[in-house]
């Protein structure tokens, strides 16, 4: 198999990963005793859990106590904790459930193989609500869908500004190519959504200036966010190449350049592994690579870290 074969391969495997879901009406708003039925779906990795909300709003219509609550109105939680609706499932799944490689029977010590995901974590049970929106952790969504198109827009935004030094790309496709943006995303249709893409990617054929890369790591609650899930998102000017530019950077050199506690090897993992769509990357990888082939829908690598003890 050729290296670009491969790489297509791989972008392939990307945009067809899926979880199956169990999903579930909040207790508190159940006016059944033992609950309703769950919800079951196996939906996109790549894909944002609001968009399922107007389907779970009517398949849970019956067993309201308040019927007059509206599909924006909902938000997930998983075991208890609200979940940022503007994650991709994928990296919600692999921050909270997903990724426990350390040292797993049959693992890759070297970190070359997917992470595992155990059995009991899958199907991916996940509880809906209606009412009470967390308004202290979460943003809420309007009827229209304004907040969330805007949300990933401005993802796409800065994501193009730092490979590009400028937001020119986003910023001047045509109103026709911005909608097919969205709709590609809502629907999760391929061949809507690579156009574009790669249009904002490789725009005026500039090199890349710099990375967009956000790093998920477990985190104390502090008193300003007492209980949103512990994370702590890392992000710095992360180049392609390494100064001079004749050596392309890996995902350890830059690993190590955000975090060289938890990194003080470029090449070994000690302390933690950094996973992406289900799978423990090699900190040997190019970065630049790993952009072009392994980028979520809004230009950015989410890459969450597992620690190993």
């Amino acid at each position: 198999m050729t290296t670009q074969q491969q790489s297509i391969s791989l972008q392939d495997t990307i945009w067809n990963g899926s979880l199956p879901l169990d999903i579930r009406l909040s207790p508190a708003e159940c006016r059944i005793y033992d609950q309703a039925d769950s919800y079951l779906i196996q939906y996109p990795r790549l894909s944002y859990l609001p968009f399922l909300l107007p389907r779970l709003r009517a398949f849970f219509a019956s067993f309201l106590i308040d019927p007059s609550a509206a599909s924006h109105e909902g938000w997930f939680s998983y075991e208890d904790v609200p979940l940022k609706w503007h994650y991709p499932l994928g990296l919600l799944y692999d921050l909270f459930s997903g990724a426990a490689p350390a040292q797993e029977d049959g693992s890759d010590p070297d970190g070359r193989s997917p992470s595992r995901q155990p059995s009991s974590t899958l199907p991916w049970r996940l509880t809906v609500h209606f009412t009470d929106w967390p308004g202290d952790q979460l943003v809420q969504p309007d009827a229209e869908g304004k907040v969330l198109h805007d949300a990933f827009i401005n993802s796409v935004k800065e994501a193009d500004f730092l490979r590009n030094g400028t937001a020119k790309g986003i910023m001047s496709l045509s109103k026709d190519d911005s909608t097919q943006l969205w709709t590609a995303v809502q629907e999760h249709k391929r061949s809507s959504f690579d156009p574009i893409a790669q249009k904002l990617l490789y725009a005026q054929g500039a090199p890349l200036r710099h990375i967009p890369l956000k790093v998920y790591l477990p985190s104390s609650p502090s008193a300003s966010e007492p209980s949103t899930g512990h994370l702590r998102v890392v992000q710095s000017l992360i180049t392609p190449y390494l100064q001079g530019g004749r050596e392309a950077q890996t995902l350890g050199m830059a690993l190590y350049t955000l975090l060289p506690a938890l990194f003080p090897s470029r090449k070994t993992p000690i302390h933690a592994k950094p996973v992406l769509h289900g799978a423990v990357v090699p900190l040997s990888s190019q970065i630049e690579g790993l952009l072009k082939e392994a980028a979520y829908l809004d230009g950015w690598l989410h890459l969450g870290l597992v620690m190993m003890y």
